[in-house]
């Protein structure tokens, strides 16, 4: 497969999220099977006991409780005092990290490029998140050439919104979207080169960073090469999900879910792609530079694609055991669908 590039990236925020799109994510909400601790009042069950409309336990009144929270009907029948005990509700945190690495720049017709087909499902999900008033934090990893600082590229090259509030900050999701994750397409896509251990490094931080306890969807198509491969930086993601066995509803700070992001014509490149690779061709990896001259022949494209099955087929057994979520997601799928399929289906949302 020669990489389709993205040529015209999208310059408004109705091309990353459309108004029809919007509309749908009203009925939405982020849900977790884990009960994480939040830091603001909000409509999710909590760690901490507090003030709520769920009924939790019961335990033995003690001078100075609220006298509102004893149960008379336990007291009638037992004629002692007993408090009720409630789940406190907290916000839930989203933290949406999107790899805009050289690598996520293919695929074909261009609706179909990955990294389009990512800040669209990245934007779809923050706005679910704020429109239901829970934390939002948007990452992209895989940024080069910028200083830290706001927007700008930290440790392990990346560019991170701070966390957001309330569905009046939609826009400035899109609007951060549009101004740093295409910044490597066009004529500047041959000069994005990923430092050695770009990707590990990321994950490293964005483990051990506070602000990303919670919900946490990795959109990416985890294309990393030997000799660092995705393994160092999962584990790091792993844990902070509770690292063993176990899937989602593992003990941790994080519920982690990775979505990757394919093509096609990746998937398939003897597929109906105007690109199909065939004959004397000299590739060259877009992310280190590397080239390489191959003979292609049906054979080898037919070994290329079982090649590609079973690192996907490894990968999710690799996310199996070590407690994260994993799903294939193909970037010709409708957006809405990712949404209200497959992730209702993986109970990412509900």
């Amino acid at each position: 497969m020669i990489a389709g590039t993205l040529t015209r990236p999208p310059t408004s925020s109705s091309e990353l999220l459309s108004v029809e799109l919007g509309a749908q994510l009203e009925s939405l909400d982020v849900y977790t099977r884990k009960m994480l601790s939040g830091k603001m009042q909000g409509e999710r069950r909590s760690k901490r006991r507090g003030r709520s409309v769920e009924f939790d336990d019961y335990r033995e009144y003690s001078p100075g409780d609220d006298l509102r929270h004893v149960d008379w009907n336990v007291l009638a029948r037992l004629d002692r005092f007993f408090i009720k005990l409630f789940q406190e509700e907290e916000d839930l945190a989203l933290h949406v990290v999107l790899d805009t690495s050289a690598s996520m720049n293919a695929g074909e017709p261009e609706s179909a490029n990955k990294l389009l087909f990512g800040s669209r499902l990245a934007a779809a999900l923050c706005a679910i998140g704020l429109i239901n008033n829970n934390r939002v934090r948007l990452s992209l990893i895989g940024a080069s050439g910028a200083s830290g600082g706001a927007g700008g590229a930290g440790e392990g090259g990346i560019k991170a919104l701070e966390p957001l509030r309330g569905r009046r900050n939609i826009e400035r999701v899109t609007r951060f979207l549009l101004e740093h994750a295409f910044t490597s397409t066009g004529s500047a896509l041959a000069e994005s080169r990923l430092a050695p251990g770009a990707f590990t490094s990321a994950m490293r931080a964005i483990a051990s960073d506070t602000n990303s306890r919670g919900v946490m969807v990795l959109l990416s198509d985890v294309l990393v090469a030997p000799p660092e491969g995705y393994e160092p930086g999962l584990k790091m993601l792993a844990a902070g999900a509770g690292g063993g066995r176990g899937g989602r509803t593992a003990l941790g700070g994080m519920d982690v879910t990775i979505l990757q992001l394919l093509a096609q014509c990746e998937l398939n490149p003897g597929g109906t792609s105007t690109n199909t690779m065939a004959g004397d061709l000299r590739l060259t990896d877009v992310e280190n530079g590397r080239s390489t001259e191959v003979t292609v022949t049906p054979e080898l494209s037919a070994a290329y694609a079982t090649a590609v099955k079973t690192y996907v087929s490894t990968l999710h057994a690799f996310c199996s055991k070590h407690a994260l979520g994993h799903e294939l997601v193909t970037t010709d799928t409708p957006v809405q669908s990712v949404l209200i399929d497959t992730l209702r289906r993986r109970t990412l949302l509900k």
